[in-house]
């Protein structure tokens, strides 16, 4: 047997082990005789770096460091999921599947649902060839090289995998390992960690994967994305993950109705405790993947997917003080500030109140004994007051009338839950919080910078507003605490790059009340750069497509602010993008300008995410499902046989993927 043959049997047989142990929980091979032959399998790899494999289980031990970790797009978008809490929750969901599908018998695939650090595995001819974290949904943090030291990722696959996809799951630590870490921790005189969860997601983001490589994560996988898979439903789905090699939890249903769903769910909302990690409810899922294409998603959520929460963690402490913040808005958010306690392994000290109208409603008082509960939300709320505690001093509480850091008069207008600081310029946290949010991930991603230097930059009266940003030099902020001078340079460099962020992240980033993300998009889309948008009146603004009065009175209100129009204008000298790029316009029309297409099926020529792009960039809309505005039905082979029914029902026309292609050339 020559070196490579020997290099290659040695990877075979060590793949196999980890294989039989991380994944089947099935040792087949010591400890010792194991690290035995990784040790020789490493001088081998060493004394021959011509047999370099970027799946060797010498991989695994990690010692890569990583610096600064990549931000990478996702191809395929990690949406997230809408919650249900009750029984009727999920019978609504099911006609509403019933009313797009049009009656047909649908099952459902009930999986738990782990609570970890969701990540994105690419493969490439049966090789890892990217794990991103989920960031925001859209774009998240390259996280290869401390993934691949998690022993239950398989670095190769076996079997009949396609020769690229994508795979979502969880990066989990296990309670048995969890305990293990905090026990050395304390041994160390060091703080244990606080909750598994948390704990995991750090692991991901700690520089050193040799580190990463000592802790005993885990991997569960649930969800294969991508064209041309070779598996027609979620539970086949499942199942061909397993046999490729991957790590894929085997407590799984098949439903046929929401009464066998509930079963699953109050099953395990009692022996969930009885699990290795920890979870947090289930997710159910239509099992075809024909139904969950024609299904389609909100802007948010799969509308063919549901998490149902098992019932909340709740704890009783004192509320000691309610405090008020300001938002970048002017709104004013309520805070309870409460004596610490522990609540699902996270100990809260403070919990959303949300407005005047909750503090009334549950009369919430200061030195009252509260019930928290973290439930579907991050931020820990009140649910109610034990009354039978309450002081006998006790007075109600009086919602403040001025602003707590400016001190103007509060408004609030009708109809609106919120009261406001209407003193947009003067008061600081709105200025500041409005510069955070020009900074952030979404926005204008400027690396090097983050909200507590913007409040130091502030302080020190180096900015006022986000375009004094582009004035900042490295000696300026040199001089600020923890500013070293690797890190000013850093600073100003992510300020520098920001400049090549597109139009409609910029359109985001302005901070225009009402304009989020998609409204951003569409504007910048239909006015094609900022002149002609600040020049648009309300009425004109109310024909762009899901443009309400709401939104086109808002963005009218902040162009007709003298000094938001200085800003921007500021903001174009030193080189922001306010218009779409030549090469996007390139490739724009107006062809489908007032048709709505809805695109199901496979195709052949392009991908169905292709087709969708198409009908944008030429003027159209993108439909999730049939309706009486539809325009055209793009078909493709194994279309949903529902929305076929539905079309020609409505006269809807229907074209092919040919037909289509010729429109738009």
């Amino acid at each position: 047997m020559n070196v490579k043959e020997q290099i290659e049997a040695l990877r075979k047989e060590l793949r196999e082990h980890n294989y039989n142990y991380y994944v089947l929980d099935n040792a087949t091979i010591s400890d010792y005789d194991f690290d035995i032959k990784l040790k020789e399998l490493q001088v081998l790899e060493e004394k021959h770096p011509e047999f370099y494999d970027t799946s060797s289980p010498t991989l695994r031990v990690g010692g890569e460091v990583t610096k600064n970790f990549a931000t990478i797009v996702h191809e395929n978008r990690m949406y997230s999921l809408d919650n249900s809490y009750s029984k009727e929750d999920l019978e609504d969901w099911e006609k509403r599947i019933q009313r797009v599908l049009g009656g047909v018998e649908v099952q459902f695939t009930c999986e738990l649902k782990y609570d970890g650090a969701s990540i994105s595995l690419t493969y490439e001819d049966g090789k890892l060839k990217q794990a991103v974290t989920r960031g925001d949904g859209f774009q998240g943090d390259e996280a290869t090289t401390n993934v691949k030291t998690i022993k239950s990722v398989p670095l190769q696959l076996k079997g009949d995998y396609p020769p690229k996809f994508e795979i979502r799951g969880e990066i989990v630590l296990p309670f048995e390992g969890f305990k293990k870490m905090n026990e050395e921790r304390i041994a160390a005189g060091e703080d244990p960690y606080m909750n598994p969860r948390n704990t995991a997601s750090g692991s991901l983001k700690l520089q050193d994967s040799a580190v990463v490589a000592q802790r005993p994560l885990d991997c569960l996988l649930y969800g294969i994305v991508g064209e041309n898979t070779g598996v027609t439903s979620q539970f086949q789905m499942l199942e061909k993950a397993r046999d490729w090699g991957f790590k894929v939890p085997t407590i799984a249903k098949l439903c046929k109705t929401t009464t066998e769903v509930m079963e699953f769910v109050e099953y395990w909302d009692i022996h969930r405790h009885d699990l290795p990690y920890e979870t947090d409810g289930v997710v159910i899922k239509v099992n075809s993947l024909r139904y969950q294409e024609e299904l389609g998603y909100t802007s948010k959520s799969p509308r063919w997917a549901m998490a149902y929460k098992f019932k909340a963690e709740q704890v009783s402490t004192v509320l000691n003080e309610i405090t008020y913040q300001v938002g970048r808005t002017g709104a004013i958010t309520p805070v309870a500030n409460l004596e610490p306690v522990l609540l699902a392994g996270t100990t809260v000290k403070r919990a959303s109140l949300h407005n005047a109208d909750q503090i009334e409603k549950l009369d919430i008082r200061e030195r009252d004994t509260v019930f928290v509960e973290k439930g579907g939300e991050i931020i820990p709320k009140i649910i109610k007051v034990d009354l039978e505690k309450r002081p006998q001093d006790s007075v109600p509480t009086k919602y403040i009338t001025h602003c707590p850091e400016c001190h103007e008069e509060l408004f609030r207008t009708e109809g609106d839950a919120k009261h406001y600081c209407v003193n947009y310029y003067g008061c600081p946290p709105q200025i500041t919080g409005r510069i955070q949010h020009y900074i952030s991930r979404k926005a204008m991603d400027i690396e090097g910078l983050g909200g507590e230097t913007v409040e130091l930059l502030f302080k020190e009266g180096l900015i006022t507003n986000y375009a004094d940003l582009y004035t900042l030099t490295k000696e300026d902020v040199l001089p600020l605490e923890r500013m070293a001078e690797k890190s000013a340079e850093n600073l100003i460099a992510g300020v520098a790059t920001s400049v090549k962020i597109p139009f409609e992240r910029v359109m985001f980033a302005l901070g225009i009340r009402f304009v989020g993300e998609t409204v951003a998009k569409k504007l910048a889309k239909a006015y094609k750069n900022i002149d002609a948008l600040m020049a648009a009146t309300v009425e004109e603004l109310i024909l762009v497509d899901e443009i309400g009065q709401r939104i086109a009175e808002s963005v009218v209100e902040f162009f007709q602010n003298e000094k938001n129009v200085e800003i921007v204008n500021r903001l174009k000298e030193y080189g922001v993008q306010f218009e779409i790029s030549a090469d996007k316009l390139l490739n724009q029309t107006e062809k489908l300008k007032g048709q709505t297409f809805v695109v199901s099926g496979v195709f052949e020529t392009v991908s169905r995410n292709d087709l969708k792009k198409m009908i944008e960039d030429n003027g159209g809309k993108v439909g999730s499902s049939i309706s009486s505005k539809t325009s055209f039905l793009v078909a493709g082979d194994k279309m949903g046989p529902s929305k076929l029914a539905k079309a020609e029902k409505l006269g809807i026309s229907i074209i092919s993927e040919q037909d289509f292609i010729e429109k738009v050339s």
